[in-house]
């Protein structure tokens, strides 16, 4: 019921929110609606993204230039390095530290929606308000740890750091799309909203709801779901036979191997489905997606990073501040290893 009170409050206008302290709460509502009127730079970009006008992908590569004075994305070089070494397997896939910062990227930009005037992509999970005991974050101790390692060393944002690692570990992934990354959010002043990220129990209404809120319709919700591809079962059900079973044949490759092994029945007696994922290929209102992505690893990719970028931006308000440092990653291997 809180909730949807807070939605008849209007919204501060743009100029509004460009002239509010970083301390101050934060106005409820998706970032369309900090995207309307004249637009330029970082906001036009964005904006041409979502609007599907322009690709959220992006080839454009660099190598660190020797004098990093007026260059924003400069130490981003550096830690694209360290990713590099702590995401990727000897057989060059993307190995448990890269799946958990997936997970992890969305765990710290996932909670939160319109109603919140806390939470979104500012780094809460990393930082210390205690978010990484909650049962729905079982499992992403470890990487956690390695990010904030990665953080005391280099010094930057947590909330840019989370969102860098998850499109750092999805292009280290043979077959990943290549991002656009921003960087420039503001940090977090508390812990994330609880309830707000999806149970693998839910219902396919529950999830189309949850995510809805969050600014994505039916068709996004099941391009998100698609980095189940290199996700591995340790959780959900702690069977000695299931635990660390994949969710696809292919768990070290970015692929589109989990639509299909989803969409099997029965299963692949190799991969574990989670009773969410099963729903949501046979619902009326999603199983379309799920076919439409078998064997269309271009089409995913294009949409998985749309879709990405929004969650991505959940909660950011300041986004004429940000920097594209899509430059800083490495490159996509499109054909795999």
């Amino acid at each position: 019921m809180l909730r949807k009170l807070l939605s008849i409050f209007p919204l501060l206008t743009l100029a509004f929110l460009s002239l509010a302290a970083p301390l101050e709460p934060r106005a409820p509502g998706l970032i369309d609606d900090l995207l309307t009127g004249v637009l330029s730079g970082i906001p036009k970009l964005i904006k041409d993204i979502l609007d599907a006008t322009v690709s959220g992908r992006s080839d454009q590569i660099s190598s660190k230039p020797l004098s990093c004075t007026v260059d924003a994305c400069c130490i981003w070089y550096d830690i694209s390095a360290e990713l590099t070494m702590q995401f990727k397997d000897a057989d060059d896939q993307c190995n448990d530290n890269a799946r958990g910062a997936i997970r992890l990227g969305f765990h710290d930009a996932g909670a939160w929606d319109k109603y919140s005037p806390k939470g979104g992509a500012d780094g809460s999970f990393l930082m210390n308000f205690g978010e990484e005991k909650r049962p729905e974050n079982n499992g992403l101790q470890n990487i956690r740890t390695v990010l904030r390692g990665v953080q005391s060393r280099f010094n930057v944002g947590y909330a840019d750091l989370a969102q860098y690692a998850h499109n750092h570990a999805t292009v280290t992934c043979p077959r990943g799309p290549r991002i656009r990354t921003f960087v420039g959010r503001k940090d977090a002043t508390q812990a994330a909203p609880s309830d707000l990220l999806p149970d693998a129990n839910d219902p396919p209404e529950t999830l189309i709801e949850l995510f809805e809120d969050k600014g994505f319709t039916p068709d996004g919700l099941i391009a998100l779901i698609g980095a189940h591809t290199t996700s591995k079962q340790r959780n959900f059900d702690s069977s000695p036979a299931n635990v660390g079973k994949p969710l696809d044949t292919t768990p070290g490759i970015w692929d589109v191997e989990f639509y299909n092994n989803t969409l099997q029945n029965p299963p692949d007696s190799r991969i574990f489905v989670l009773p969410s994922d099963r729903k949501l290929a046979a619902y009326s209102q999603t199983q379309r997606e799920f076919k439409r992505y078998v064997g269309d690893q271009d089409d995913w990719n294009e949409d998985y990073a749309k879709a990405w970028i929004r969650m991505s931006l959940n909660g950011v308000t300041n986004l004429g501040e940000l920097s594209d440092c899509t430059k800083t990653l490495p490159a996509a291997r499109p054909d795999g290893i």
